[in-house]
């Protein structure tokens, strides 16, 4: 947004755009709108938009945007200003796109989706928007059971996406030039593997709410099998992503080593929708990491997969990567980790750089109930674990259970106390100590599982089994985090719903509810209203589901069979066991071909395999001091000093700056800023100074700064201080400002300009976070000028809506469309 409407809002950075490695939003061609229904920070995180942003960008004539749900703020905002939501890139109205497509991550964020399309002006039902409006389609997890969405969209994609998009996006470029009516459209659409079109199926209902089946309304359509990607060597991979300003929930590089996993954990719906293992090579993997590091600046990379530690060349790839970052400050983080996956020489790696966390997944507190989930671990072998994270230098380990799952008694929520006991005792048999964290979350059955027939438990029971967790952990002094039992209620209704729940979405939406899966603004009360309206039943979804009942999601074929997923709910109840098939036994779930879709492993290799010379030269004792001055305008005038201070960071890292590090747990480049700007203020005279190694000149500096920075922000002299000169914030006295009044406020300025001087003082009190500051306005003015529409003045202490607003005699609010410019800052002679 180009105006100062974004200042007024809490995070102004959600919402600016223009971050490295994003598009200009000036590209011609089909109009794709990725669009993903939580905040910023969220969609940011997720790694799946930003290979599908990268694919898109890959292509000619595709102009791919992004969109996020605005918070409540603007979303207040959009609405009283009557102004439709919009793209980051190039502020394109959601309407005005050719395709817009959403992420589907989380059941609890569909309201989000309504509002989104609501907030662009786009009809809610896909049965009132014709060619006028964009394609609405969806893809993710939560599109295995896409029916609760099924009156919105027209078109979900079902599995992989990085090969699918360019063809929905060809097909409806041809569909354009063509003049193709949107049925057409849609007809074309359904002939692409992976694409579900909705409109295509008819439900019907039996008196008992039961679904009695599902039609198929075309011939040749009667399901659709998910769309697998073969190969990840050969696939786009991002190494070049968008770099946010802003601090996200997963702030570094991200590598999908493998994708899926044949572990079988029967809850797990991840492990049967992602199906088959595929591996990307250890030697693709640290070229991406290479790429990407240099690319983004960032200073850790994560290695993500559903079982990370089943990765064939784990231990070899983390001592490649680790020889060849840790001397540069770079992190390796893994994400939660499978007992018995972690060995002595993966520690040993990990633990070269700082500690970025160590999670353990038991899942179950009892032997028996793993083996009902077919998690397939037993206590011997968590403890060993346990023993070896502390002993190799954490302090803190993480573990995940559930409660609620099939067959669970109070003997299992008992060994999860047991258990996490066991475990802490750990730390100290390591020599070491430590602590423990316990989170609970509440099992829900998933559409595609063994268990996806299974009763979820009630909210009533939910609650009384946390309670009864917390005090008995309490007593064995371990912290437990859990999700609210009202989330995980409103999750089990929309992961196993049907199409009904269309109209409870669009009543809740109504009533106001959103950001449903963020504890602060989930509204039970306005949810409970919803059902009444809607004369819905949210136990009607939990119940236990006859094997032989119509499920709604039984025209989505995720590759894994019916009759496998029954006798593996039958393997539950007798706690059988069914083993990993990347072990060299076909457990005949029926996802692989054999041909094209089947397992791609890459077999063990010597731990020294990747093991390079260590890069990065050791810091010399003395390095030294450069002085930059840079300028921040235009849209950058939205980051905060802390955003600034994330872009620099970033900045250093891809310019391969020899930065000097504090020293420490956690190093942190040398660099510091004079003061804090305000958000909203424009500067052409901002000051950092930077510590680097000997040898490395001003020139250089300046000169790699500039080829790393985002538009906006530009160095615009740089020069070498003594290593001993004075700090930036001990010798700035002063500063100029310039202000630019909006139309109509400028009236008499040379007056009121005369009469401001005049005063013998003009104090300010300001009020922040609990903390008053009081000063004079009129001490800290030393000069003074105002013509035409602008004033002019050089202040100490002070922000310069402060001051205009204190000479017009009007609040600062009433200057929030005014331009402020930090023109120059006068120093002392001790620079």
């Amino acid at each position: 947004m180009s105006d100062n409407l974004l200042l007024t809002v809490e995070k102004p950075a959600r919402y600016m755009g223009g971050e490295m490695g994003a598009t200009t939003g000036k590209r011609e061609g089909i109009g794709f709108v990725l669009a993903f229904p939580d905040v910023y920070e969220i969609g940011m995180s997720h790694l799946g938009l930003q290979v599908l942003y990268g694919v898109l960008k890959e292509v000619s004539w595709i102009a791919p945007e992004r969109v996020y749900a605005p918070w409540p703020d603007l979303e207040a905002i959009l609405r009283a200003e009557k102004r439709p939501l919009a793209t980051l890139e190039g502020e394109l109205p959601l309407a005005s796109a050719d395709i817009l497509g959403f992420t589907l991550q989380y059941e609890l964020s569909y309201t989000n989706i309504l509002n989104m399309l609501d907030l662009a002006g786009i009809p809610l039902l896909a049965a009132e928007r014709d060619n006028c409006y964009p394609l609405v389609i969806g893809g993710g997890p939560c599109a295995y059971n896409p029916e609760p969405l099924a009156d919105f969209f027209d078109a979900f994609l079902i599995g992989d996406g990085e090969e699918a998009v360019i063809e929905l996006a060809a097909c409806v470029r041809d569909a354009k030039e063509a003049g193709l009516s949107k049925g057409e459209l849609l007809e074309r659409l359904a002939r692409i593997e992976g694409v579900y079109v909705p409109s295509f199926f008819e439900v019907s209902y039996q008196d008992d709410g039961r679904i009695r089946e599902i039609t198929p309304l075309k011939p040749g359509y009667r399901s659709v099998r998910r769309r697998f990607l073969a190969d990840l060597d050969s696939a786009y991979y991002p190494t070049a992503p968008v770099v946010p300003f802003l601090k996200t929930v997963h702030d570094r590089v991200s590598v999908e080593i493998s994708r899926g996993c044949t572990r079988g954990c029967r809850f797990c719906q991840a492990g049967y929708i992602y199906r088959p293992v595929r591996e990307r090579s250890p030697e693709r993997v640290l070229e991406i990491a290479e790429e990407a590091f240099k690319n983004t600046g960032y200073d850790e990379v994560s290695l993500l997969s559903l079982s990370t530690g089943d990765y064939g060349c784990l231990t070899p790839l983390l001592k490649g990567l680790m020889d060849r970052y840790a001397a540069q400050k770079k992190a390796v983080s893994l994400p939660s980790m499978r007992v018995g996956s972690l060995s002595p020489e993966m520690a040993e790696e990990i633990r070269r750089v700082r500690k970025t966390g160590f999670t353990l997944a038991p899942e179950a507190g009892s032997e028996r109930l793993r083996n009902v989930i077919n998690k397939g671990i037993t206590e011997a072998d968590l403890l060993d674990n346990a023993r070896a994270v502390f002993g190799s230098g954490w302090r803190l380990i993480k573990l995940y259970y559930m409660i609620g799952l099939p067959t669970e008694t109070m003997d299992d929520l008992q060994g999860i106390v047991d258990l996490s006991r066991e475990v802490k005792r750990q730390g100290k048999f390591a020599g070491s100590g430590g602590d423990v964290n316990v989170s609970v979350s509440s099992f829900v059955p998933k559409p595609h599982t063994p268990f996806q027939w299974e009763a979820q438990i009630s909210e009533e029971e939910i609650v009384e089994k946390q309670r009864w967790l917390r005090g008995a952990l309490r007593q064995k002094k371990l912290i437990m985090k859990w999700q609210e039992s009202s989330l995980s209620v409103m999750e089990g209704v929309f992961a196993r719903g049907d199409r009904r729940l269309g109209k409870l979405l669009v009543e809740a939406h109504r009533v106001g509810c959103r950001f449903d899966g963020w504890w602060e603004h989930f509204d039970r009360e306005k949810w409970n209203q919803a059902f009444a309206a809607t004369g819905l039943d949210p136990r009607f979804y939990h119940r236990r589901r006859e094997l032989d009942e119509p499920l709604p999601w039984d025209h989505i074929d995720c590759g894994v069979t019916r009759d496998f997923l029954a006798a593996e709910r039958q393997a539950a109840l007798v706690e059988a066991a069914t083993p990993d098939c990347r072990d060299g036994f076909c457990t005949g779930c029926g996802v692989c071909d054999f041909d094209t879709v089947k397992l791609r492993l890459h077999e063990a290799v010597a731990f020294d395999t990747y093991a390079c010379q260590q890069t990065g030269q050791e810091p010399g004792e003395q390095g030294q001091r450069i002085r930059i001055r840079f300028e921040k305008l235009g849209r950058m005038r939205y980051l905060s000093h802390l955003e600034m201070l994330t872009l620099f960071t970033r900045a250093v890292g891809r310019a391969g700056i020899p930065i000097r590090y504090s020293q420490g747990f956690h190093p942190h480049p040398k660099f510091s800023f004079a003061t804090a700007l305000s958000v909203g203020v424009e500067s052409y005279a901002e000051y950092m100074d930077f510590e680097v190694e000997q040898g490395y000149s001003a020139e250089q500096l300046q000169t790699a700064l500039n080829a790393a920075l985002p538009e906006g922000v530009r160095v615009a002299e740089a020069r070498e201080i003594g290593l001993k000169a004075p700090s930036l914030s001990v010798i700035m006295e002063r500063v100029r400002y310039r202000v630019t009044l909006p139309e109509g406020m400028a009236t008499g300025i040379e007056e009121k300009v005369e009469a401001f001087l005049a005063l013998a003082s003009c104090p300010l009190r300001r009020e922040k976070k609990g903390k008053v500051i009081e000063f004079d306005l009129r001490e800290e003015l030393s000069e003074l000028t105002g013509s035409g529409n602008t004033l002019e003045m050089v202040v100490g202490r002070g922000k310069p809506a402060e001051y205009a607003a204190a000479i017009l005699g009007v609040s600062t609010d009433e200057l929030k469309d005014a331009r402020l410019e930090k023109l120059e800052v006068l120093f002392s002679n001790e620079q």
